[in-house]
Formats: structure tokens, C-alpha cells, sequence
């Protein structure tokens, strides 16, 4: 059947939900052809855009659902997910409010993870995770997927989750930073880049038999994971997170 004998609608996407989109369709209104009457989340994602992406959906002037079913001649607005306001009174509500943030990665995300866990971000990540078992974690936790594999998101089961598009990870960190703006909730090594786990001051007394005696010998301040018991200390390595962090500050501003 050609596109002459289908149903159309019109839709078009706001904002960052371009970048699934082809150049074609970016910043646009289009045509959608299609048979029946698919869920506007189906539609939606035929277009490679992952529901989860998405927080308001307009057609033809009114807020609908997920499940609202497409009709021929529809005009269709897409829009992304409002973190920085509310937007709860005039549209159906999808995802409930952000109050505390929590994230588990995907196994291409594991520089990430270091980074969020570096300024203070309760980030789980294995290597060995299956997107059912990402999935699993992400509901079971209330935690929020974050994932360069588009299929995870389309998902019906995932309520939080975000696409990284960048490959570099200081800039997916300025991503997550942005996308559920972190700007004033970021803490230094508060927990470990190893193993998730809550870092705190420790007595040097309780781990002087771990050290090296160099590092016995020209440090008093000592930090020490409760989760997997990796000790820290200003030393240079350090020193270099610290800078990184500082210098992240100033360009997130």
C-alpha cells in the first residue's frame, strides 16, 4: 500500500527531541503516513524519539496520553521533558517529580558513572548488565536510566530515563548536569568513584597499616569508602579530580 491509500497526520518535535529526528524532519512540521489508529506513544517512537524523552504531547490543541489513540488528520506537538519548571497543570501527568536523584548506567556508560559518583550522584553501573536487568534496577529503585542504547527507552516499563548524546564523558557529565539541572547539588567525593559506596573522614590511626609509608609519612587527612574500603587522601591524583571539579563548576555556570 502506498503512502497515497494511508492516513496522515501532521507532527512536529520541539527543542532537543530533533536530535533523533533525520535533518528532513528537524525543527519542522511534517506528514506521518500510517494504518489504523496507533497509540501516539508508537507513533512517537516510529520516529525514533523514546517516550521517556518526551513530557508533553499536544494534538490538535488539546494534552493527551501516551495512549491516546492517532487519528487521520491529526496535528501533532511533541515536546520534551520540562525539568527546570512545572508544567503539571496542563498536561496529563507521565512521570512523577524529581526529588531525589539516583541513576543506573549502561555498560557503554562506565567514564560516566566514575564522574557522577566523583561529584556526589548515587550511580549504579556493571558491565555485565542486561537492559531487562537495567530495567529492573531503575523500577525497583526509583532510579533514573541513563544509556546511549535507544531501544532501552522504548521501553513501556521505563518511567526516568535519558538519552546521553555526547561520546566524551566531561561532556555527558555537562549533559546529566543540565538535563535535570544538578548545578546546586553537586558534592565533591562524597562517594567512591570504585564502588558507589558514602565516603567519610576517617582516623589515620584506624588504616596506618594500609599505607605506604611515603604516604604515611606526608599525609595526616584520610578518607575511607564504607562500601568497598578504598582509602583517600590529597594526594596529586587528588589534587587532579579536585581541579576537574572546579574547573566543572565554572563551566556549568
Amino acid at each position: 500500500m502506498d503512502n497515497q491509500n494511508k492516513k496522515q497526520a501532521e507532527f512536529r518535535f520541539y527543542e532537543e527531541l530533533n536530535d533523533f529526528l533525520p535533518d528532513a524532519k528537524k525543527k519542522r512540521s511534517f506528514i506521518y503516513h500510517f494504518n489504523g489508529n496507533p497509540s501516539i506513544k508508537d507513533a512517537i517512537e516510529a520516529h525514533n524519539v523514546p517516550h521517556i524523552e518526551v513530557d508533553l504531547i499536544v494534538v490538535n490543541g488539546n494534552t493527551v496520553g501516551f495512549d491516546y489513540l492517532l487519528q487521520e488528520g491529526d496535528r501533532v506537538a511533541v515536546y520534551p521533558v520540562f525539568e527546570s519548571f512545572d508544567i503539571s497543570g496542563i498536561k496529563p501527568s507521565n512521570n512523577p517529580p524529581l526529588r531525589t536523584v539516583k541513576f543506573v548506567n549502561d555498560v557503554h556508560l562506565g567514564k560516566l558513572t566514575r564522574l557522577l559518583r566523583m561529584i556526589g550522584f548515587d550511580t549504579l553501573y556493571r558491565n555485565d548488565l542486561e537492559d531487562a536487568e537495567i530495567i529492573d534496577i531503575a523500577i525497583n529503585q526509583h532510579r533514573i536510566i541513563l544509556t546511549r542504547d535507544l531501544g532501552i527507552l522504548k521501553n513501556k516499563k521505563v518511567k526516568k530515563g535519558y538519552y546521553i548524546r555526547s561520546q566524551q564523558p566531561k561532556e555527558q557529565l555537562k549533559e546529566v548536569i543540565s538535563r535535570f539541572q544538578l548545578q546546586k547539588r553537586l558534592k565533591f567525593l562524597s562517594r567512591c568513584i570504585i564502588c558507589n559506596g558514602i565516603i567519610r573522614k576517617t582516623d589515620k590511626n584506624s588504616i596506618e597499616s594500609y599505607l605506604k609509608p611515603g604516604t604515611n609519612k606526608y599525609f595526616n587527612d584520610f578518607y575511607r569508602c564504607s562500601g568497598c574500603g578504598k582509602i583517600y587522601w590529597e594526594g596529586s591524583h587528588f589534587n587532579k579530580m579536585k581541579n576537574f571539579f572546579q574547573n566543572l563548576k565554572k563551566e556549568i555556570k
